[in-house]
C-alpha cells in the first residue's frame, strides 16, 4: 500500500466496510513507531471523486483544468485523468507526466506566466497550444518560438491592482489589454480568450463581477480587432468546500448567461488545484525533541494559561523545508491532532511546533494548547494536499514521507458510476483488500 512521488507503481488499499481513514493511521503510526518514525501520508483517493462529482453537481458548465503544480503525485494525476478534467501545467515536466497518462495536448494549458524560451519550444513541439500571457515581452517569445500558440489574455482582478501585493501578482490592466492585442495582430499571434484569477483569500465574491465585465470588454476589444474569441479561463481559488463553490456559482452563473451565454461558442473552463486535493491528504508526524520552555516568551494568540505553568517547544521530522513548504508564504490551513489517546481532564499548555531544521523561519504553529507531548509521540495535519509533495531542501537529510494511498468500497463504486470501467482504468493501479482492523485492544504505545 506504499507509494512515493516518484514511483508509478503505487498500490491502493481498497477497504473492507467498518475500516475507516483513523483505522489507517494507527495502522502506519504503528509500523512506523517499530521502523524508523519516519512522517508519512494518508491519501484517501476517494475524496478526490467526491470533488468531482460535486463540482459536477454545482459548476457543470465549466470544465476544470487541475493545477498540477499543487499535487503531481501518480496515483492523483491518474484519477484526475481517468474522470475526464483537463490540466493545468506550469512547466515541461510537468506537460511531460500529465502526456504520459495518455492526455490529449487539446486538455492541457500552459499556463506559466514566465515562459523559458526552451520550455515554449517543448510546447509546441508536443501540441500544447494554449497558453496564457500578460506582457508584450512575453508575447514576443510565443510568437517567435510557437508559431500554433493560441493564447489566453492574462487580466489583473481588482483584488490585484496596485497596493503592496500587487507588485507580486500577474496578469495585464483593461487599459494596456488594446495595446497587447495590437501586438499580438503585428507578431500573427492567435489570441483566443481571456484568464483572470481570483484568490481562494479573496473574501468578496463581487471581485467575480468586475473580472467578468472586464473579460467581457477584452472580448469586444478582441472582436473589433479580428480576432476569433471562444475560450475563458475563470482561473482557481476554489477552496474545496461546496458553500464556496456554491457561493461563486451563485455571483457567476447569471454573469456568464449574460456576458457568454451558452450557444456563443465560448468554452468556460476553470483551474481547480487544492479544491480536488486539500482534504484528500492526511500527514503524520513525529515528535524529535521537547524543550521546556517559560511561558511569557510566547506571544498572546492561545487563550489564558497561568504564567506560572510551563510552556513547551516540540519539534518534528517534516517542516516548511520538507511537507509544510507552503507554511513560508501562507497560513497553516489546519490544526494539529494528538495521535496517542488522552483525558478529557488531562492540562493543557501552551506549545509551539517547529520543523527540524533549527531554522527560526522553521516554525509551524506559533501558538496553541496541547497536552504534554513526549518524544516520539505522534501529530496528525489534515488537509494537507496541497502544495505538500516537492522535493525536499537539502537543509536537512530528513527523508521525504511515503505516501499510503487508500479507498473505500463504496468510493470504489462511485468512481465507476463517474465513469471509470475496468476498460479505462489508470494505469499501475493495483487494488488490494485491506487487512487493517486494529479494535481497541490492539492498542499500542507510541512513547520512544
Amino acid at each position: 500500500m506504499k507509494g512515493f512521488i516518484d514511483d508509478a507503481n503505487y498500490s491502493v488499499g481498497l477497504l473492507d466496510e467498518g475500516t475507516n481513514l483513523g483505522n489507517v493511521i494507527d495502522n502506519y503510526v504503528y509500523e512506523h513507531t517499530l521502523t524508523g518514525k519516519n512522517a508519512f501520508f494518508v491519501g484517501d483517493l476517494g475524496k478526490i471523486v467526491k470533488k468531482h462529482s460535486q463540482w459536477q453537481n454545482v459548476v457543470a458548465q465549466i470544465k476544470p483544468f487541475y493545477t498540477v503544480k499543487c499535487n503531481s503525485t501518480p496515483a492523483v494525476l491518474e484519477i484526475l485523468a481517468a474522470l475526464g478534467t483537463g490540466f493545468a501545467c506550469s512547466s515541461k515536466n510537468e506537460m511531460a507526466l500529465v502526456q504520459e497518462l495518455g492526455v490529449s495536448p487539446e486538455n492541457i494549458i500552459y499556463i506559466s506566466p514566465c515562459k523559458q524560451i526552451s520550455q515554449i519550444k517543448y510546447a509546441a513541439k508536443v501540441g500544447v497550444n494554449i497558453m496564457t500571457c500578460d506582457n508584450e515581452i512575453e508575447l514576443k517569445k510565443i510568437a517567435r518560438n510557437h508559431p500554433n500558440a493560441k493564447v489566453l489574455l492574462h487580466i489583473a482582478t481588482e483584488e490585484n491592482i496596485g497596493g503592496e501585493e500587487g507588485n507580486m501578482k500577474f496578469g495585464t490592466t483593461l487599459k494596456n489589454c488594446r495595446h497587447l492585442l495590437e501586438c499580438a495582430k503585428e507578431l500573427a499571434v492567435q489570441i483566443i480568450g481571456v484568464k483572470f484569477h481570483v484568490s481562494s483569500a479573496c473574501k468578496e465574491s463581487q471581485v467575480y463581477v468586475h473580472a467578468l465585465s472586464d473579460a467581457r470588454c477584452v472580448f469586444d476589444m478582441a472582436g473589433e480587432l479580428g480576432f476569433t474569441m471562444n475560450m475563458l479561463d475563470i482561473g482557481g481559488g476554489f477552496t474545496g468546500t461546496e458553500f464556496q463553490l456554491e457561493e461563486v456559482n451563485h455571483v457567476i452563473s447569471p454573469l456568464l448567461d449574460i456576458y457568454f451565454p451558452e450557444g456563443s461558442g465560448i468554452k468556460i473552463i476553470s483551474e481547480p488545484g487544492s479544491y480536488y486535493v486539500s482534504s484528500a491528504f492526511t500527514l503524520a508526524v513525529n515528535i524529535i525533541a521537547k524543550k521546556v520552555v517559560e511561558n511569557d516568551k510566547f506571544s498572546s494568540g492561545v487563550e489564558e494559561t497561568r504564567s506560572d505553568e510551563p510552556a513547551f517547544m516540540y519539534y518534528m521530522n517534516d517542516g516548511v523545508y520538507g511537507s509544510f513548504a507552503s507554511k513560508l508564504s501562507e497560513d497553516l490551513n489546519t490544526i494539529p491532532e494528538v495521535h496517542k489517546k488522552y483525558k478529557e481532564d488531562e492540562p493543557l499548555f501552551t506549545s509551539s511546533l517547529w520543523g527540524p531544521s533549527c531554522d527560526e523561519l522553521d516554525q509551524i504553529v506559533e501558538s496553541c494548547l496541547l497536552p504534554e507531548l513526549n518524544v516520539g509521540d505522534w501529530l496528525i495535519f489534515d488537509n494537507m494536499g496541497a502544495d505538500s509533495f516537492h522535493e525536499p531542501s537539502a537543509f536537512n537529510d530528513f527523508p521525504r514521507p511515503a505516501i499510503y494511498y487508500m479507498m473505500s468500497f463504496s468510493d470504489w463504486y462511485e468512481m465507476q458510476d463517474a465513469g471509470i470501467t475496468s476498460d479505462t482504468m489508470m494505469k499501475n493501479f493495483f487494488f488490494a483488500p485491506s487487512c487493517i482492523q486494529l479494535s481497541q485492544e490492539d492498542s499500542f504505545s507510541t512513547e520512544a
